[in-house]
């Protein structure tokens, strides 16, 4: 809220400057803010009493604006790549599938290994955990097993992060 929308009866003040100026009356922070020229901004609604300081609104905003985008663009996002399998895949097809999560390992990412039954496959389905284990053991030295395998409907799956 600024300048008219500040319906306390009393309010905390700080000054332009930064100095404390002590708990006043809004119409009195109102008649302060005028004679420097600037807005009467409530800072902490949830005081008591409420903390107003007359700063430039404008400014005020586009600090702001320029901290949230600083903040937006340092952080990082994680992403869940997932990698499909069967579970009667040959060996050198269970190596191209792990060194593409070694390369999404290595950029940061997440990667969820499902292994999907089909058929009779779905009778066999703890015969075929082992390859999950496989996969584990093999990329140990890069991931970590975020999530164990776990059975969900006809798949298996489970989460591997990047080891920090």
């Amino acid at each position: 809220m600024i300048n008219e929308q500040i319906r306390d009866r009393e309010v905390r003040l700080i000054g332009a400057d930064g100095e404390q100026l002590g708990i006043v009356s809004s119409r009195e922070a109102q008649k302060i803010a005028d004679e420097a020229g600037l807005d009467l901004v409530k800072i902490a609604p949830n005081a008591k009493p409420p903390v107003c300081k007359v700063i430039d609104y404008g400014k005020y905003r586009y600090e702001q604006a320029r901290k949230e985008k600083d903040a937006k663009k340092k952080q990082k996002t994680v992403e869940l790549k997932e990698i499909r399998l069967s579970p009667n895949i040959e060996a050198n097809d269970l190596n191209t599938k792990m060194n593409a999560a070694k390369k999404f390992l290595a950029k940061g990412n997440k990667v969820k290994i499902t292994l999907r039954f089909r058929g009779r496959e779905m009778a066999h389905m703890n015969a075929s955990k082992h390859i999950l284990d496989d996969i584990a053991e093999n990329l140990s030295d890069v991931a970590v097993v975020e999530k164990a395998p776990k059975v969900e409907g006809r798949s298996i799956g489970m989460v591997l992060a990047e080891k920090r």
